[in-house]
């Protein structure tokens, strides 16, 4: 496992005042729409209590990678009582995607854990022709475990709002199911919880950041095309643009749904092993 810091004599002063660029960035121009809503998933879902010890995931993209940043700013409240470390697998990135996310953890003064896995080796192998699910899976399983072996409680990850309106279409388009992702769940072990504290939090927002801070991050890395992988999420995200240009609250207003469901006007409901039709 590898710890990434930043090197030391000019470089470091450079990154240092990147660096510190971004962080003011989270206090000033982006602390309505980035940090307050950060916050404030924190409250509302009850995501961080006293002793907790929270591992970040870290993917490399953008979503993971502030918020990596949003948990430093946190720490430095020191009414906060939680332990907070940053992880990172690597499931098989080429080393130019690599060396970019290492670039990018130094620059924004990340101190990222990274660890091998060869998942996407074992993916293509076991289901050549559709590898994305079993990666995935794999991806999790992977994660969840090595973050238990550390003994954290914890485990937050990047998804923001627009991941929690976009899956809950896709439930219903293509699962016949209304559910989405939650801000907070246990895990499939139940050793430890998921936290999304992100949930509140715009994806054009976190793209208008990594843009004003000039932070250019990590692409997926996969060998498969683009135009292949996860397509009933990108048909959906198209579709949400266009409603939005008629109805620029339609993201909202979805999002709002899943938290004002009514159970006498729905036609049959599963709650744990109970179920209704």
């Amino acid at each position: 496992m590898e710890n990434l810091i930043a090197n030391d004599g000019v470089g470091e002063i450079a990154f240092l005042n990147k660096k510190e660029k971004i962080e003011e960035s989270l206090r000033t121009t982006y602390r309505k729409k980035i940090w307050k809503n950060f916050i404030k998933a924190i409250k509302d879902f009850d995501l961080i209590k006293d002793g907790d010890k929270i591992a970040v995931g870290v993917s490399g993209g953008k979503d993971s990678l502030l918020l990596c940043k949003l948990f430093q700013e946190l720490k430095k409240d020191k009414s906060k009582n939680f332990e907070v470390k940053f992880i990172s697998m690597n499931p098989g990135f080429e080393a130019i995607d690599i060396d970019k996310f290492k670039e990018n953890l130094i620059e924004m003064g990340i101190d990222c854990e990274l660890f091998d896995a060869n998942v996407w080796q074992i993916a293509f192998e076991e289901a050549p022709n559709n590898p994305c699910f079993l990666c995935a899976k794999m991806r999790r399983g992977v994660l969840y475990k090595k973050v238990e072996e550390l003994g954290f409680n914890k485990l937050a990850l990047g998804h923001h709002f627009d991941d929690i309106v976009e899956t809950t279409m896709i439930n219903m388009f293509f699962a016949g199911t209304v559910k989405t992702m939650l801000p907070k769940v246990p895990s499939t072990s139940g050793k430890m919880d998921i936290i999304r504290p992100l949930a509140y939090v715009r994806e054009k927002d976190i793209i208008n950041f990594m843009k004003y801070n000039d932070i250019q991050a990590m692409s997926c890395g996969c060998s498969i095309e683009s135009g292949k992988v996860d397509s009933k999420r990108k048909e959906i995200k198209f579709l949400l643009q266009e409603l939005e240009m008629k109805n620029p609250n339609i993201k909202q207003s979805i999002f709002n749904a899943m938290k004002n469901i009514n159970l006498d006007y729905v036609l049959g409901y599963t709650s744990g092993n109970k179920t209704k039709e």
